[in-house]
């Protein structure tokens, strides 16, 4: 299972990436843009499917948020000793891939949690939607830089011993 020289892992690599920094806490980031520009309805749909959307996020984190949490951590190390520890090349293409998504949804709750208590709306909760955007495009691009390197790394380690 050689995932660093498929096309399919860096297809998937990037289709990842594309979708989570155009779904911010569950909201098309066009939807931030048109409310800021138009105004009115559009801004209270924004309002409402960002509320409804954060509040989904923060029941289910106080539901079961210890759960996920400590099954999100065993997959993640199970991956990453399976991956850098017994050289499985296809679990160090999964860690590289959910590691920094494992990022993403901490600091998506926590952007959740605070629109919650400080009741946001309006200009600040678009400037807020942003900043998270602008994060977790960094997240990615650290990501993708990581995984990129790791994968020549592989492949030309790999290809230096002829296998």
């Amino acid at each position: 299972m050689r995932s660093f020289s498929n096309l399919w892992f860096w297809i998937a690599l990037a289709v990842v990436w594309s979708s989570t920094s155009h779904w911010i806490l569950g909201v098309p980031y066009d939807m931030v843009q048109r409310a800021e520009r138009v105004g009115g309805k559009t801004e209270e749909d924004f309002e409402d499917l960002v509320r409804i959307n954060s509040n989904r996020l923060l029941y289910i984190a106080r539901v079961s948020g210890l759960w996920i949490l400590g099954l999100s951590c065993a997959v993640l190390t199970a991956l990453g000793m399976l991956g850098f520890i017994y050289s499985v090349e296809f679990a160090q293409a999964v860690f590289l891939l959910a590691f920094p998504l494992f990022f993403v949804g901490l600091i998506s709750l926590a952007t959740a949690a605070r629109i919650e208590r400080e009741a946001l709306s309006g200009p600040e909760l678009r400037r807020r939607m942003r900043f998270l955007r602008i994060y977790i495009q960094i997240i990615g691009m650290v990501a993708i830089f990581v995984t990129a390197m790791w994968g020549m790394y592989q492949n030309i380690n790999l290809g230096a011993l002829g296998g």
